[in-house]
């Protein structure tokens, strides 16, 4: 039995917040409202969904980071309600559990670039935020040119190349966040639609992407301007999030084929570095926006040694499932999933050290639970098997998705659809609910019409520049081709002033965001949280029920391993 220490914070205001919530039930719309089934969707309370935060989101949990005893703490505790609510081992072996091999690293940066004998030293992390993912101790890159591309976009069927064929092998490449924003031709006060699919992100805006191409280039080292507009969250957030432990998935070669440095630059860093070299950071981005932009060699260098502090650690995806009833449907399967993990704990931070992440994701795994626990009372269950799959290091770049996705339990061909949970609305009850990345598969056609039931509206992503299909769980499954389902909180809020839901979300993502401060708030409200999850539950039902399989939709936005291009 594993032994646990205790560490309490908060407890008269969660108490408070309990005893208001708990017993917060849903009311029907209307009375043509449709009753989705019995007790089974009527079973995920807003209270559940709360009671579940308050643990997980708790100091004893240590902020829930892998290969710590907040992980410990978590997986027993998702394990012990899977074993509660009645849920069978999800994995074949006869476990709750699927063993996740990480390779985790503390990257500590010396940065400095020179201009003829002149040289700057950068410090981190105020001025840029550098790490290796290369399983190595040391990593020296020196006296690397400095090169700018653009946006590092390399994508044929927009005619786009930042890199136009230049040499960057051994260079270091500085590029800007986001896709290349080129304007319309007929009002260049908005986005081409046509280029890049205009204000929504696509995969070419992705860090990720940016990292991955630099890698293909050769580069020594990728370095991105870091701004709050188009990256969708501050800088603070950067630093958060990379400049302590961080993990990749343990791989044979060590990553050493990987970008040897990558990392982030504060945008006024940026604007120094590029002055420093006889540039206009604004007249470099304006020029980056066209199609016949061409590399800028800087005529600086850059030296980089980094040391990394090195581990492994196994840790754990969590699985519970509820087996179909119909012996020709019941090894196919529809998967919920949510990520368990978040950022851990700071030692080197005064007063508050733990990123409790209670909206991101202790929510989202609220939901699952209460998702699984519904499903486990249906009487018959479902046709079709449904597995309830909570997955780690989601924060540290997906990983635990990832690698189910590479060693599924069950063989992809018969997982028929994800349906992804991540930050559910604790706001109150809202008549919109948001389809990130709408336009893809028919799980869509299905939710539009379950919503319809509840008196909702589905709409298209509030945030398309922010590229959030790219940045959880179900992205995993789908660029493995996966139909996959992901929601996000509607921002029209019943009973609150108009701008409310638009606020509340830009509040979140200004203060608490992968900060001390993601913890349950007084005036949080669970019920709209728990109406979406009984809209996943509906959807995720009559997709096991149904006889026909969820397909991706032939002008889909995303195509599976397309990098984002619909072909």
């Amino acid at each position: 039995m594993r032994k646990i220490f205790v560490i309490s914070r908060g407890i008269g205001l969660s108490l408070l917040v309990a005893a208001t919530l708990a017993a917060c039930q849903l009311q029907p719309r209307s009375q043509n409202a449709a009753d989705l089934d019995g007790h089974a969707p009527s079973s995920i309370t807003a209270g559940g969904l709360l009671r579940h935060v308050q643990v997980l989101a708790s100091d004893r949990f240590e902020g829930r980071a892998p290969g710590t005893h907040g992980e410990e703490l978590t997986v027993d505790y998702l394990m012990n309600e899977f074993k509660r609510m009645g849920l069978v081992p999800g994995n074949p072996d006869g476990s709750y559990l699927q063993r996740v091999p990480l390779s985790g690293f503390i990257s500590h940066p010396e940065i400095s670039y020179g201009i003829s004998n002149v040289v700057t030293k950068l410090q981190s992390p105020d001025d840029c935020v550098l790490w290796s993912r290369r399983a190595v101790p040391e990593i020296t890159v020196k006296n690397s040119p400095l090169v700018f591309v653009g946006y590092g976009v390399v994508a044929p069927e927009y005619g786009w190349d930042d890199y136009k064929d230049v040499d960057v092998r051994g260079k270091t490449i500085v590029m800007l966040i986001n896709d290349p924003p080129v304007p319309d031709p007929s009002d260049p006060a908005r986005l081409d639609q046509k280029m890049f699919k205009g204000r929504a992100m696509t995969y070419y805006g992705r860090w990720t992407y940016k990292y991955e191409i630099a890698t293909a280039k050769g580069a020594a080292a990728a370095v991105i301007v870091h701004e709050t507009g188009p990256a969708g969250y501050p800088y603070a957030v950067v630093v958060g999030s990379n400049s302590r432990e961080n993990f990749d998935l343990q791989r044979d070669d060590q990553n050493r084929g990987r970008v040897a440095v990558e990392g982030w630059m504060a945008l006024e860093q940026g604007r120094r570095l590029f002055a420093a070299c006889g540039q206009s950071f604004e007249a470099l981005k304006a020029s980056a926006a066209r199609r016949d932009f061409v590399p800028v060699v800087l005529g600086a260098t850059a030296s980089i040694d980094i040391h990394n502090e090195l581990r492994t650690v196994v840790s754990q995806n969590v699985v519970g499932a509820v087996r179909g009833s119909d012996p020709a449907l019941r090894n196919e399967w529809v998967i919920y999933s949510a990520h368990w993990d978040h950022l851990g704990r700071d030692g080197k931070l005064a007063g508050d050290q733990i990123y409790n992440g209670a909206l991101d994701n202790a929510s989202g795994t609220a939901a699952l639970l209460e998702l699984a626990g519904a499903f486990a009372r249906l009487r018959p269950a479902p046709r079709r098997s449904v597995l309830f799959l909570s997955v780690t290091a989601e924060e540290k770049g997906l990983l635990g998705a990832q690698y189910y996705a590479a060693h599924p339990l069950y063989p992809l061909p018969n997982t028929v659809a994800n349906i992804n949970m991540d930050s559910i609305n604790p706001w109150g009850r809202t008549r919109d609910v948001e389809i990130i990345g709408r336009g893809n598969t028919t799980l869509e056609d299905v939710l539009s019409d379950v919503a319809s039931s509840q008196g909702r509206i589905p709409a298209d992503d509030s945030s398309p520049e922010s590229g959030r299909f790219f940045r959880s769980d179900h992205f995993e499954f789908a660029k493995k081709g996966v139909p996959a389902l992901y929601l996000h909180p509607g921002i029209d809020f019943l009973g609150k002033p108009a701008g409310f839901g638009a606020r509340k979300s830009a509040e979140y993502t200004s203060h608490d965001y992968h900060k001390v401060t993601d913890e349950i708030k007084p005036d949080w409200d669970f019920a709209g949280g728990a109406e979406d999850a009984q809209l996943l539950f509906e959807v995720g039902r009559r997709v096991a029920d149904s006889v026909e399989r969820p397909r991706w939709k032939k002008d889909a936005n995303f195509r599976p391993n397309g990098f984002g291009v619909a072909r």
